[in-house]
């Protein structure tokens, strides 16, 4: 006896369903290629998307990173960007740096210096053949002790080019100017603490003394003075008849 089978029509899926399924997929591969980021061109070492860049250090920059990429065959490239598009900056800056291909391909010698002001994002996106050189510890140093202070001041254009200074300082083999310069930044906002708190103590002094001379003015007895004495009975002071009595 002939096994039996199970054979599906011709038309399998049926065609109300089949289309369906397709309009899926299309709508889900639809739906992956809007999801990707939409990435500016690459115009040259600064991509000033945000609008941060004072001209004069735009000028400084440029002659900076021109300068270490003669010196030291390093690319490095700033962009600031109106917006991640919702994106991580990390996932933001990987998928950047892979689309531009900073750097020499058989190097990997590239670095992004990413500012997103409005998502109030900062990084420093390294390229595989200098992570030995800018380590994560390092990007962490120049973010936090020289591009952050001047944010926090309103100063995106000279934070920028002072982490395009420490960024290439510490390419070119110098990262021990970046630390000196972050301990004294650090020793500087040590000293800026301590002399609110020095003029925070003072003033509390002041508040006391004050405090307590009006204490002791309030408890002290108050003086009687500038009205007559009562009226009493006379006194009669016994002595000669010419005597007076008061």
């Amino acid at each position: 006896m002939p096994a039996a089978r199970c054979a599906l029509p011709l038309s399998w899926p049926p065609r109300p369903v089949g289309a369906l399924l397709l309009a899926l997929l299309g709508f889900a591969a639809l739906g992956a290629a809007s999801a990707e980021p939409v990435f500016p061109m690459l115009t040259g070492r600064i991509l000033d998307e945000a609008g941060l860049i004072k001209a004069d250090d735009y000028t400084a920059i440029i002659e900076e990173l021109t300068a270490l990429e003669k010196k030291s065959t390093d690319q490095v490239v700033v962009v600031t960007l109106k917006s991640l598009q919702g994106y991580p900056i990390e996932d933001f800056g990987y998928q950047l740096g892979r689309k531009w291909g900073i750097g020499q391909k058989d190097k990997d010698n590239g670095i992004l210096l990413i500012v997103a002001p409005n998502e109030r994002k900062v990084r420093i996106e390294v390229g595989r053949g200098l992570e030995p050189v800018m380590t994560d510890a390092l990007s962490k140093l120049i973010i936090e002790n020289a591009i952050l202070p001047e944010f926090r001041r309103g100063n995106f254009s000279a934070g920028i080019r002072a982490g395009v200074r420490d960024i290439k300082d510490v390419l070119l083999g110098d990262a021990e100017a970046v630390k000196e310069r972050a301990r004294e930044a650090r020793s500087a906002d040590d000293l800026d603490i301590w002399s609110i708190i020095l003029i925070v103590f003072w003033i509390c002094v002041v508040l006391f003394v004050v405090y307590a001379i009006v204490q002791s003015i309030s408890n002290a007895p108050q003086a009687v003075g500038g009205r007559r004495g009562r009226r009493g009975t006379p006194v009669i002071v016994p002595g000669d008849s010419g005597g007076w009595g008061g």
